[in-house]
C-alpha cells in the first residue's frame, strides 16, 4: 500500500488523526486536505478527539479458508462532529453508543479499539 501524500496522524506526544476544518462553514473533513491542494487556504488542520462513540456497525464473516476470525466494521461519531469509517480491533460484536479508541495501525492507517468504562 502507497502511503499518503498528506499527514494522517499529529507530531504530538499522543498524537491524534488530523481533518480539515473549512474557515467559512466550520465543517470537518476527515482526512485532511493537503497543504498543495487548491483548497488548503480555506481550510485549518485540526486533531480529531481520541475517543468517540460508535454510530453503526456490521460484522464480517470472511470465508473459513481465510483463516482470519469474524470482525466488525464500525461508523464512530466523534465530537466536531466527524463521522469515520473503520475495523474494530478485538471484540468482534459492538454495542451502539460504545465508546472506543482511534489507534494508529500499520496495515490501515487507524483502528478503533473498546474503551473500557
Amino acid at each position: 500500500m502507497t502511503p499518503p501524500s498528506f499527514a494522517l496522524w499529529s507530531d504530538a506526544p499522543e498524537p491524534s488523526l488530523l481533518a480539515s476544518r473549512d474557515l467559512q462553514t466550520r465543517e470537518l473533513l476527515f482526512p485532511a486536505v493537503p497543504p498543495d491542494s487548491p483548497l488548503a487556504s480555506r481550510h485549518e488542520t485540526v486533531a480529531i478527539a481520541s475517543v468517540g462513540a460508535v454510530y453503526s456497525f456490521t460484522v464480517i464473516h470472511p470465508a473459513p479458508k481465510s483463516g482470519e476470525a469474524p470482525y466488525a466494521l464500525c461508523y464512530v461519531d466523534f465530537p466536531g462532529p466527524v463521522r469515520l469509517f473503520g475495523r474494530l480491533q478485538g471484540a468482534a460484536r459492538p454495542a451502539i453508543g460504545e465508546p472506543v479508541a482511534v489507534r494508529r495501525d500499520e496495515r490501515f492507517g487507524y483502528v478503533f479499539e473498546s474503551v473500557r468504562r
